[in-house]
């Protein structure tokens, strides 16, 4: 017999967590289970294992809002992030709405039965369940878990050292004694390059081209202060406050004046690097503050790594590889023994599962997005999606809030469907892109793959918290666009 809800939650990461309490708190007259695909949850918090790893975000924007976060370190590493995962989902009692090792492949709605089907498996067994629901709330986050970006390289099979991608990193590497090159210098780069260098004999972050990076404490010294003086749901409302402001501050100020902030940026790294060392070179980024992402360098780690001479950075352009490392367009050579491809995500849509509607597949390509939450056209579905400009957390927040009043919406006017809906005058939008102003490499390979947005509400896709508040809280859910049935 196949089980019947009212909700399912696809996914339980950060986002799923927060939407499964999110929907016993707001929505108790509402059954609901959460599908996770893999035997544990956490996510990207139990997917990625490689040394070092953190979050990028501080802990009180990154962490619930309903949830303080207590922690002496705000920048958090991967196993206490999951130990305040693991807390949460016992103190709400989530973990009795899991069901893991539920790999969801395709969800098939019916408006005759005005429910989704949704088939999932069990990789370890072969088992094929199937489940329904009402309503469809995916939570599975924005890249691919089958594998990371792996570019082509000419002469890869040569090279007879050890190749590997964070995403799966060995349990068992040994980098002990060992020339290590990582290739890129995104987030994970920055992370993993100081994490090694105290065991390698050598490692070398080899950039195509550098990135904007900012050092600060992991430490929040004012969150601390206030943790100690006052109760903490208290202090942590506070220090949340305090940190969105200041993101939402900084992130704008690189768009109205990015002269100043390349020049504050610049003037911070010089003070970090040794006397002689070619900031213009390897720190001084082709783009403007933001249009990628920012990188974190918690306590100068990566900084102090290279003045202390355990880490180089070359800024080349590769030619092949070889079989004791890496020849470079310069006509350098990169020795290495391990070859650590940090080249980034597989972005996805919705979980890479298959979506029908009435028969007919959805190419959420020629969608229109709904509030960056949902697609034209498509019924009783929400998928969560965070900030490239700040912390995901705010925005799946905001998200489930918005969730949970449309839900008792429909409760209280007797409806069962809800399905975004161009109205006479939306047809003849501009196009704009899902994702505008940012120019991440994860992303334009992928774009084509997204809904478009408008250039009016609610058709839109604004990546501003500000602006997201009053759209997801205050607006009103019955809008002429979102049409009930």
């Amino acid at each position: 017999m196949v089980e019947h809800f009212d909700v399912i939650v696809v996914g339980a990461g950060l986002s799923g967590i927060g939407a499964a309490y999110h929907l016993t708190t707001r929505c108790p007259d509402r059954s609901f289970v959460i599908l996770e695909g893999r035997s544990d949850i956490g996510g990207t918090w139990d997917l990625f294992r490689y040394p070092g790893v953190r979050s990028d975000s501080d802990m009180h924007t990154l962490g619930f809002s309903f949830k303080p976060w207590t922690h002496e370190k705000s920048i958090a590493d991967g196993p206490a992030i999951m130990d305040y995962l693991r807390e949460t989902v016992h103190e709400h009692h989530i973990d009795e709405k899991i069901r893991f090792n539920n790999l969801v492949s395709s969800a098939s709605w019916s408006t005759a039965d005005e429910r989704w089907t949704l088939v999932s498996h069990d990789a370890a067994t072969g088992t094929e369940t199937s489940y329904t629901c009402n309503f469809l709330f995916m939570c599975s986050g924005y890249y691919s878990y089958k594998g990371g970006h792996e570019p082509e390289f000419l002469g890869r099979e040569r090279f007879r050292g050890t190749v590997v991608h964070p995403q799966k990193w060995p349990e068992d590497l040994d980098y002990a004694g060992k020339r290590v090159v990582v290739i890129g210098s995104g987030a994970t780069a920055v992370t993993l390059v100081p994490a090694m260098a105290d065991r390698a004999a050598k490692v070398t972050m080899l950039q195509r081209t550098p990135t904007w990076m900012v050092s600060r404490p992991d430490t929040d010294a004012v969150a601390n202060r206030l943790g100690r003086l006052l109760p903490k749901r208290v202090a942590y409302a506070i220090t949340r406050l305090r940190n969105t402001t200041f993101q939402q501050i900084a992130y704008k100020r690189t768009r109205t004046k990015p002269d100043r902030v390349r020049a504050f940026l610049l003037d911070q790294v010089r003070k970090e690097l040794p006397d002689g060392f070619d900031v213009d070179k390897h720190f001084t980024p082709p783009y403007n503050p933001w249009d990628q992402r920012l990188c974190l360098v918690p306590n100068s780690d990566l900084f102090r790594a290279i003045k202390a001479g355990k880490v180089d950075v070359v800024t080349d352009k590769i030619l092949n590889w070889t079989e004791s490392g890496i020849d470079l367009v310069s006509g350098e050579h990169l020795y290495a023994d391990i070859i650590v491809t940090a080249t980034g995500l597989e972005l996805v849509t919705l979980g890479e599962m298959d979506f029908v509607v009435d028969g007919a597949p959805v190419d959420f390509a020629k969608t229109w997005t709904y509030k960056g939450l949902a697609y034209s056209g498509v019924p009783n579905l929400v998928s969560t999606f965070g900030y490239i400009n700040a912390s995901w957390t705010l925005r799946a927040d905001l998200i489930s809030e918005y969730v949970c009043r449309l839900l008792n919406h429909m409760r209280a006017t007797g409806t069962r469907i809800c399905r975004p809906t161009l109205r006479p005058g939306d047809a003849a939008m501009p196009e704009r892109r899902w994702i505008e102003n940012f120019s991440a490499g994860y992303m334009e390979r992928v774009m084509y793959l997204f809904p478009r947005q408008g250039d009016r509400e609610p058709w839109i896709n604004p990546q501003n918290f500000a602006r997201d508040k009053k759209m997801f809280r205050k607006s009103p859910v019955d809008d002429g666009v979102m049409i009930f049935g």
